[in-house]
């Protein structure tokens, strides 16, 4: 199954200059968060491709006006073509936000998924927003990872931990891929494609 990752910043290579043979053998669309809800649906209504989402920090938007056609996938395992995708979107908390979480708080949600985890037998890709705690992260507050998704990871041994939240751009030699144990880390900034076996 081949997938397109996206994340934080809208592409113009899929929305400004969109042409659906780019998108050609896409089966899946996972966006890890702060972007446009606009884009989201753009690109499902343009493809008929699903597109699944997690919230970014910036995402308090969606509230009024959610994605068209889009799944979010928050606190769930979502199972598509055998792939079970485990959505857990939001960043460390910094300020007053609804999508914004201390690592007790990402604990407790985890800790909810308990039995859902346990009926799925696990998962095999782990979507967030926030990158996992000195994996590619930041120093600072805003952009720290969370303890908690290297725990999942450990436990559960995905094939792919999938994040944004943490710019390429931002110059601080942050990786597009990385791995973790058995699991393969990438930073789904702006767009990336990647395969996995069903």
């Amino acid at each position: 199954m081949k997938i397109l990752a996206i994340s934080d910043e809208e592409s113009a290579y899929l929305w400004d200059y969109f042409d659906k043979e780019k998108l050609k053998g896409i089966d899946l669309i996972i966006s890890c968060g702060d972007l446009a809800a606009e884009y989201l649906s753009f690109l499902t209504t343009m493809t008929s491709i699903p597109v699944l989402y997690v919230h970014g920090n910036h995402d308090e938007r969606y509230e009024q006006k959610p994605p068209e056609g889009c799944i979010c996938i928050e606190d769930k395992i979502y199972v598509y073509k055998g792939i079970r995708i485990l959505g857990l979107g939001g960043s460390m908390r910094y300020k007053g936000g609804n999508h914004q979480y201390t690592e007790r708080q990402m604990t407790r949600r985890v800790r909810k998924m308990f039995f859902p985890l346990l009926f799925r037998r696990g998962f095999d890709i782990l979507v967030t927003h926030a990158p996992a705690y000195q994996l590619n992260d930041g120093r600072d507050l805003p952009h720290q990872g969370f303890q908690v998704f290297r725990t999942l990871m450990k436990k559960y041994k995905p094939q792919f931990f999938i994040h944004g939240h943490v710019h390429l751009s931002y110059g601080r030699n942050h990786k597009r891929y990385d791995k973790y144990e058995e699991t393969e880390v990438i930073n789904a900034f702006e767009r990336c494609i990647f395969e996995i076996g069903t």
